[in-house]
């Protein structure tokens, strides 16, 4: 069950109590446990929810740019900053292990065989090409060289000498700099596409289980003021 909800049932329970007994110390401090549980609610929820006539509240969906403005400083100064992608990039304890064959497998490879005959016509070849079929007598040899032509490039792309070329031009300064501000664009978008409910919603749900411990504390403090209230009489 709700803290908030359980500290301000037995705070109002002391209350009744103490009403019905006619102990005054008991209603005292149920008063007082219910005044500081009931202002702890009350500045949890002003927090999140704008309540009119009273300044200072809706904070989170109001202020929402500067929490925008927090998390961009934070992904791009501390996570993916040109240092860090920098020493992630240049790490040569750890090889590079590269396997494109998927994307290979997805590439379309028929322009390259297209372009071999564009060649070929333009040779002089060319007319001689024309005496035994012309360029559909090509058209066989397509998914042949396709075939053979992705064998050859997942090849390339596993030779380690391949791979240690890839390695150390993604070691150069401005592969960082490009991949930072890739980086910085995306998150950029992302934070764009952000609405203040969205940014509320966000802190709610990692904050707001966690607050209910001021009420729950508000609650106990408001009691023990109320305590020492009736035991000086103030």
């Amino acid at each position: 069950m709700n803290k908030s909800i359980i500290t301000s049932g037995l705070a109002i329970a002391l209350v009744l109590i103490g009403f019905f007994l006619g102990n005054v110390t008991i209603k005292t401090v149920g008063l007082f446990a219910v005044s500081g549980a009931i202002t702890n609610w009350i500045a949890v929820h002003m927090l999140f929810e704008k309540i009119p006539g009273l300044y200072g509240s809706g904070v989170i969906p109001e202020r929402f740019e500067d929490f925008k403005s927090g998390i961009r400083t934070l992904v791009m100064e501390q996570f993916f900053s040109e240092e860090n992608i920098q020493r992630f990039l240049a790490d040569n304890n750890q090889p590079l292990q590269l396997d494109l064959s998927p994307i290979i497998k997805k590439v379309d490879l028929a322009p390259t065989f297209d372009s071999l005959v564009e060649v070929v016509k333009a040779s002089s070849f060319g007319q001689m090409l024309g005496m035994f079929g012309g360029v559909e007598a090509l058209e066989p040899m397509r998914q042949p060289f396709i075939d053979k032509m992705g064998l050859a490039l997942e090849n390339i792309t596993q030779d380690p000498e391949f791979i240690l070329l890839l390695q150390e031009e993604l070691a150069q300064p401005d592969v960082h700099q490009d991949l930072h501000e890739k980086i910085k664009q995306i998150v950029e978008q992302r934070l764009n596409e952000l609405t203040p409910k969205m940014v509320k919603d966000i802190i709610q749900n990692m904050i707001r289980k966690h607050l209910g411990w001021l009420v729950v504390w508000g609650g106990v403090f408001g009691g023990l003021i109320g305590l020492l209230a009736t035991l000086f009489k103030f």
